[in-house]
């Protein structure tokens, strides 16, 4: 029960907590249903942290590539420590309040995470092309001041991008009667949602956020690969083309995880108020469990550098 405060001004309403939930209609199963959800959240933080030991203890690995790989795992550590304690306090212990505060802090980090992942990836592109473009000043641009200006850029970014949401949302009256989430974490269109007042400034801005971010991170992506496909062409060997090609598989995989329940999120919050809430609940969760739980799993398998360095770090923890 929430508890019971009296509002000198009743024009203006601020809950002290929201309610999330689980997975709606499986209450009666959230134990069962948390099983599969711990197992995920610890093989995307034993994964990414696995990369992140495995590039900084191999000396042959301190190449721009796994520097931007570094970027995706912290950034996937992060997203995953953004929604992992909120959803397994739903699933394991029903403990679904969350403060207004918490709710506005946890929603900045979240979106935020997904803009630093939408953005590394778009960094990893361009350094897919400078590779293949340009191999033999490859390591002339991307020089690790360059890079750790790329992370500091990125990082910059997102949280001016992001920082007049929680504002945006302080702002807003909220009705008394509305405090029940459609997850077990804030997502912000969700939460203004919430609100008994105009919220097309919210509308408008979140749309500018994703448009400007998201948006044109993936034009460019494209673009990026629209300009490696053409200088492979140009490759007078059918092997090196082949081999150029490889080295791009793990991103080009990374990139269709990220961006297709990015994408799925967009269209069902959009066009899909129809469907049932169960489906928009699952795709949420696809949108930002399943990213980090995949990204170690694909890099591991089809980078045999990254897959040695990480199995070397693994028997040098059993010998200790």
């Amino acid at each position: 029960m929430l508890p019971s405060q009296s509002y000198v001004n009743i024009s203006f309403f601020q809950p002290p907590a929201f309610l999330m939930i689980g997975i709606p209609g499986l209450e009666a199963v959230h134990g069962w249903i948390s099983i599969p959800f711990s197992s995920m959240y610890t093989v995307a933080l034993a994964g990414n942290c696995l990369i992140l030991l495995a590039v900084r203890r191999t000396p042959s690995l301190h190449q721009p590539m796994y520097y931007f790989l570094s970027m995706l795992a912290l950034t996937d550590v992060g997203l995953t420590l953004s929604t992992l304690p909120t959803t397994l306090a739903v699933l394991w212990f029903d403990r679904r309040l969350i403060g207004f505060s918490a709710c506005l802090v946890q929603m900045f980090f979240l979106h935020s995470f997904s803009v630093v992942e939408s953005s590394v990836l778009l960094a990893m592109s361009f350094d897919r092309f400078v590779a293949i473009s340009n191999p033999l000043r490859y390591a002339a641009i991307f020089t690790n001041s360059v890079i750790i200006k790329i992370g500091l850029a990125i990082a910059a970014r997102a949280t001016v991008s992001l920082f007049p949401v929680p504002f945006l949302l302080k702002r807003l009256h909220f009705c008394p009667g509305k405090i029940l989430l459609s997850h077990s974490f804030c997502f912000h269109a969700d939460v203004m949602k919430r609100a008994c007042t105009d919220i097309t400034v919210n509308i408008l801005y979140g749309l500018y956020v994703v448009l400007s971010t998201v948006g044109v991170d993936s034009l460019l992506i494209v673009l990026s690969y629209t300009l490696i496909l053409h200088t492979v062409m140009g490759l007078a060997s059918p092997r090196e083309r082949v081999r150029a090609l490889n080295t791009c598989v793990s991103h080009i995989l990374a990139v269709l995880v990220f961006y297709i329940p990015v994408i799925g999120v967009s269209m069902i919050h959009r066009f899909g108020r129809h469907l049932p809430h169960i489906v928009h609940v699952l795709i949420a969760y696809v949108y930002l469990v399943v990213p980090p739980v995949l990204n170690p799993i694909i890099y591991s398998v089809k980078s045999k550098p990254i897959r040695e360095a990480m199995l070397r770090v693994l028997r040098e923890k059993r010998q200790s």
